[in-house]
């Protein structure tokens, strides 16, 4: 059963600041911001939405579509997601611009500054998910060009093809109507604390009115954990404590991983929950979006040792 996961594929600058940023910007000079972070470290990693969420799904077992275009220096990404036995028959290579790419500053107090270059996402709208032959399951619709987020969830609603609607730090291209429209295409609504209140504050809804146009909200809360509300219920889900913290940067995209391939097992959504933050700590204990690494054993030790054994737990 293939989950397509449209989104970005993108080269990541990670980059380490030893300091808090808040110690270098001035609150009441921010209208004349000129500042200079000089990091410590600077790792140049595989990495977009697609691509990481894509990654951790095929280390637990699942079958993952990447679709998204890539740029005309993507050939070693490609290479390397064929290696790790990613379907890749859904990327185009543009023949005209360079592969998206991320630079991202966190500081000690694991806030971050992004700075984002589209590059070939840009001709993501050329993709049509009704050209994609293989059985498709659920979709994650992710931050890439807004357009091409539109066009998509459109394409799988007409389909009646399940989706999540994640749209992450493209919020802000929407207007609220686009917002609205393809929120009540969505079964799932996914995004962070902060996102979910820049979601409410676009479109007007607060969360009991959310839930008059998707199923299921689901809010991630950094380390206090997440939460899965519907209109009748509500999963609290706690932790998986990590190992140690290297690098938060993919710890969101390796929870949607756990989450939707636990999903489309038939598991409840507690246990998809919890998928999700076993998966998030492999994340973080890494520096760089796909550099875990865990068998299928090792990962339901890990659950099981979290959360208490579940034996029908299947991956």
């Amino acid at each position: 059963m293939s989950i397509l996961i449209s989104g970005s594929l993108a080269y990541d600058y990670i980059m380490d600041f030893p300091d808090s940023f808040k110690n270098h910007i001035l609150p009441d000079q921010i209208h004349i911001l000129n500042v200079c972070f000089v990091v410590e470290q600077l790792n140049k990693n595989y990495g977009g939405v697609a691509g990481n969420i894509g990654y951790t799904m095929k280390l637990l077992g699942g079958d993952p579509i990447v679709f998204s275009p890539i740029g005309k220096d993507g050939g070693d990404y490609i290479s390397y997601l064929k290696k790790v036995g990613i379907n890749t028959d859904h990327i185009p290579v543009s023949k005209e611009r360079l592969t998206s790419s991320a630079h991202i500053t966190t500081d000690k107090d694991d806030n971050q500054i992004t700075a984002f270059y589209n590059g070939a996402l840009s001709e993501a709208t050329n993709l049509s998910v009704g050209n994609v032959k293989e059985d498709i399951k659920f979709a994650l619709v992710s931050p890439t060009d807004k357009n091409a987020m539109i066009k998509h969830a459109k394409e799988c609603y007409d389909l009646k093809i399940p989706f999540c609607f994640d749209p992450g730090q493209q919020i802000t291209a929407f207007t609220p109507q686009e917002l609205m429209a393809v929120i009540g295409q969505a079964k799932f609504l996914i995004g962070n604390d902060y996102e979910m209140k820049l979601i409410q504050e676009k479109t007007g809804w607060d969360m009991n009115e959310m839930l008059n146009h998707v199923e299921v909200l689901i809010t991630t809360l950094g380390d206090r954990g997440s939460a899965i509300t519907m209109k009748d219920q509500i999963f609290e889900v706690g932790v998986c404590s990590p190992i140690s913290v290297d690098d938060p940067t993919g710890a969101g995209d390796a929870y949607r991983a756990g989450f939707f391939s636990s999903y489309i097992e038939g598991h409840d959504y507690q246990t998809c929950g919890q998928m999700g933050a076993v998966a998030s700590a492999y994340a973080i204990e890494n520096y760089g979006t796909q550099e875990h690494r865990f068998t299928l054993d090792e990962f339901k030790e890990r659950y099981n040792n979290a959360f208490g054994e579940v034996t029908n737990l299947e991956l």
